[in-house]
């Protein structure tokens, strides 16, 4: 007994006491004066399952049921101590783990790469920016709230430890495996965003590890298939790669991870990997750093070891080193023998074996193993992809991006009435994210082109692009491979030079940011966007930048290039609406999916056949969906850039904002009376009507006259009225083969004129004042209504949709049909006005007339509510 406990008491001893005099070293959170449960079962381990604890073995929950049989027979046989979780998916791992943990005599460790969370190793999970793209972030709040969550996630699924962050400074632009798993090359900022990293997931619960010690971020070649060698100083490595690792041990680091490296500063044995060098591990790691948390191999089925040890061996180096942890072991088995053996020969003591598994043990309770408990199946799903993570998600991607050029203030784009927008998917061809996102803000024409495509492809969307002065392109559908010049073809960077030379240009770059380097001619672009990652979040953020939906503020975490170094990056404000979920403004999807329930109801009980519905709060469009289908033979679906007829929306959106810019240019007095300004009104009951009074459906003037039925006789088309094919008398279209002759637009106004009026003073709502208001409105501003509103309003505001007469400018299927006119036009009304008034005006009418999808009316209305600004 007195041989077990005193590697126990050795190990507590150590917890109050630093290894450096004066280095303020906080101890890892595990190391706490209760031990009563680490302390109890560690009595209860026969030596050779201490030994048992040291091992970390690689599970997959996608492999067959021999992997699994292999698993089992380590955990009940070998009592091992902790598992790393590779691919495979949520439900199966979790199923797995209960599994694997009730046939262990010690509940198990469970841990995970999951450097950008879960989805680095199983599907159906959130997916977080890579660190390199977070290190772009000015704001390290969100770094912790990722930590927060991904320490959440990890605990729901039943595991312990991350093996992150990483926090290589990657200084070396080659590096083919650190790269952009890194935050960068500024050891300042590498600290902080790993600090915060750490203490997110610490600060609840689950142990962070900092990885790759000392320091992995100035190799060209891969430790996992081979030994990289770094060529670095003693004296550059204490300052420049160590000082990570040195600040998050003051701050508590619970552990770390040591690299497959040679580096000859350190250790000059020949084919000896850090990892298994004492000098390394004990001498700079524990010694002279002080490290006293958990130390972890890299993966030792790794070649930077593998290739020079055989299985056992290179365990029993490993832990004669001074690791904790054998992670990824090949023959666990063979390697607790070679252990044995050593223990029994003296090459290592029982006591370094019990402060190993004391220490795991220690690190095991604090994480909660001394209450374990088997993961609840129920709602994984759910729970591991929360609208709360898909904000923190959406959060980082918006303030990472990095504005890094902005001639003449390009972005965001302002002036939409004077720009032919085209853009430009330069890797896929498919219409993405990136260019529906775009769409939302202004007309844009769509084109794409695979990086592979022959060189008639290229020339053919080349050509095409002539006819546009701004070309935005998006460049994806790369990789992370500096050798294979980051998946870059010569077609690509040929294709982007050759448009610089024709048009403007803005670059969007969804991909790593050393890229950058590869592609001269990215200097010469209008503007250009460092995205860093190819995925919905990043596309549509991205777009929403170009357009000022969000504001750039992140900067370059590492020199790419003589132009773009790092600390480079533009700022640039919020102009227009912004497209996020509910709890962006504190709201709640589940509440507003109440919203797809009302709209469902209302498609099934054949109320409509669908719709387009679209929330806006503070600016922010928090929902957008469209539903159903163009008419009830189910045929069309609706999505979100069809048009509808908004009808008497008319009223606001062409009339009353044109009335207020003259109003605002003093052409026009509300309170003037209509014979002013029609002086055919004169001797008229309508002379004496004010403005304002009519605005406001209090002139006493009739809700609708319908002019139609002075048109038919007995169901029939009076003679001369009419005509099935348009000529130079008859241009106005009613409806398809239906024009009006061009003289009836008077007799219209003469019954207007005519009418009877009501008393004034009381409301009643009135299309008649609007057909008048139409009448100012093109009389003061010399053009037609439907002109003045596209060319002063619609089109500086980039609304693509919005505006008359929508049969001129898109295809039938854009535009949904309203009903089936039994009465006047005996048709489907499909592409022209509703309204009968408004038809026979041509389809330009004041109070009906217009068509939009729900995302232009949407700006149309925050236009009002900015008192008349929007878009800068």
């Amino acid at each position: 007994m007195k041989k077990v406990l005193f590697p126990i008491l050795s190990l507590i001893a150590l917890l109050s006491v630093s290894f450096i005099p004066g280095t303020p070293i906080q101890d890892p959170p595990f190391y706490m004066s209760n031990t009563h449960w680490a302390d109890s079962v560690f009595k209860t381990l026969s030596p050779e399952e201490r030994i048992a604890q040291l091992f970390m073995v690689a599970a997959y929950s996608n492999k067959d049921k021999t992997h699994v049989k292999e698993i089992k027979k380590l955990v009940d046989d070998y009592k091992i101590g902790g598992l790393i979780f590779f691919q495979g998916g949520p439900i199966r791992q979790a199923m797995l783990t209960n599994d694997y943990q009730s046939c262990s005599k010690v509940p198990l460790f469970i841990s995970i790469d999951a450097e950008w969370g879960l989805a680095m190793r199983l599907d159906s999970t959130t997916k977080f920016p890579r660190q390199m793209t977070l290190g772009a972030i000015q704001n390290d709040r969100l770094i912790y709230d990722m930590g927060t969550e991904i320490a959440r996630q990890c605990k729901r699924l039943g595991m312990q430890i991350n093996f992150a962050p990483v926090v290589d400074i990657n200084n070396n632009p080659l590096n083919p495996v650190i790269s952009n798993r890194s935050f960068g090359e500024n050891k300042f900022n590498v600290t902080s965003k790993a600090l915060m990293y750490m203490k997110g997931m610490q600060d609840n619960g689950v142990l962070a590890n900092a990885k790759h010690f000392p320091g992995h971020g100035d190799t060209d070649s891969d430790s996992h298939k081979t030994l990289p060698t770094v060529k670095s100083s003693r004296q550059r490595l204490d300052t420049l790669e160590l000082y990570p690792f040195k600040e998050l041990f003051k701050q508590g680091l619970g552990s770390v991870m040591v690299a497959h490296l040679s580096i000859p500063a350190l250790d000059t044995t020949p084919n000896q990997a850090s990892t298994l060098t004492k000098k390394i591990v004990t001498g700079l790691l524990k010694d002279t750093l002080g490290f006293k948390g958990l130390i972890f191999t890299d993966a030792l089925n790794m070649k930077g070891v593998s290739k020079f040890y055989k299985p056992g061996e290179v365990d029993l180096k490993a832990l004669i080193a001074g690791n904790d942890v054998l992670l990824f072991p090949e023959d666990v088995p063979t390697a607790i023998k070679k252990i044995k053996e050593a223990v029994d020969s003296g090459s290592i003591s029982q006591e370094d074996i019990d402060k190993h598994c004391m220490k795991i043990l220690l690190a095991k309770q604090w994480a909660g193993l001394n209450h374990y408990k088997k993961i609840e199946l129920k709602d994984l799903y759910a729970d591991l992809n929360t609208p709360a993570a898909e904000l923190i998600n959406r959060r980082l991607t918006e303030a990472s991006l990095t504005l890094l050029q902005n001639k003449n203030n390009i972005i965001p784009l302002q002036n939409l009435d004077s720009l032919k927008i085209a853009s430009l998917s330069l890797g896929y061809k498919e219409l993405n994210i990136f260019q529906q996102t775009l769409s939302n803000y202004a007309p844009v024409k769509h084109f794409g082109i695979d990086k592979d495509a022959n060189q008639q492809a290229f020339d053919t969307v080349l050509s095409a692009l002539k006819n546009y002065n701004l070309v935005i392109v998006h460049i994806n559908n790369t990789n992370n491979k500096p050798d294979k010049n980051f998946g870059l073809t010569a077609p690509v960077m040929a294709m982007l030079k050759s448009v610089m030379q024709q048009s403007k240009v803005i670059v969007n770059v969804a991909a790593n940011p050393y890229l950058l380097a590869k592609m001269d001619s990215l200097q010469f672009s209008d503007g250009l966007i460092m995205s860093y990652e190819d995925n919905d979040f990043s596309e549509s953020y991205s777009a929403q930048l170009i357009f000022g939906g969000v504001g750039a503020t992140g900067k370059l975490s590492i020199t790419s290039s003589p132009y773009f170094v790092v600390g480079a990056g533009i700022q640039t404000n919020a102009i227009r609406f912004k497209y996020t979920i509910p709890e962006e403004l504190g709201a709640d999807s589940k509440a507003l999916s109440k919203i797809d329930t009302i709209v469902l109801k209302g498609i099934k009980d054949k109320v409509f056949p669908g719709c387009q519905v679209l929330v806006v709060k503070n600016g922010n469009v928090i929902y957008q969906k469209a539903f159903g289908y163009h008419t009830y033979e189910n045929k069309i679906n609706v999505k979100n850039d069809d048009l509808y007829d908004i009808a008497s929306i008319t009223k606001i959106a062409p009339s009353t904002i044109s009335l207020m810019k003259l109003v605002d240019d003093k052409k026009i007095n509300l309170d003037e009376r209509l014979c002013f300004y029609l002086p055919q009104l004169e001797g008229s009951n309508k002379q004496n009507i004010i403005l304002r009074e009519m605005l406001t459906h209090q002139a006493g003037l009739r809700d609708w006259i319908p002019f139609w039925q002075k048109t038919v006789t007995k169901g029939v088309y009076k003679e001369g009225i009419y005509n099935p094919t348009p000529n130079d008398f008859f241009v106005k279209r009613v409806a398809k083969g239906m024009y009006i002759n061009n003289n009836y637009e008077d007799t219209i106004y003469k019954q207007l004129i005519e009418s009877p009026l009501k008393e004034s003073g009381k409301y009643l709502y009135s299309d008649l004042g609007y057909y008048f208001l139409k009448k100012i409105i093109e009389q003061e501003t010399k053009n037609a209504l439907n002109v003045y509103v596209q060319n002063k309003f619609y089109n500086p505001l980039g609304l693509a949709t919005m505006g008359y007469r929508p049969l001129a400018r898109f295809e039938l299927n854009r535009i949904v049909p309203t009903e089936f006119d039994v009465k006047f036009r005996k048709q489907l009304i499909h592409g022209d006005v509703h309204d009968q008034g408004a038809a026979m005006l041509g389809g330009v009418g004041g109070h009906a007339g217009l068509f939009s999808n729900a995302n232009d009316l949407a700006v149309i209305m925050q236009l009002f509510m900015n008192k008349g600004e929007y878009g800068g």
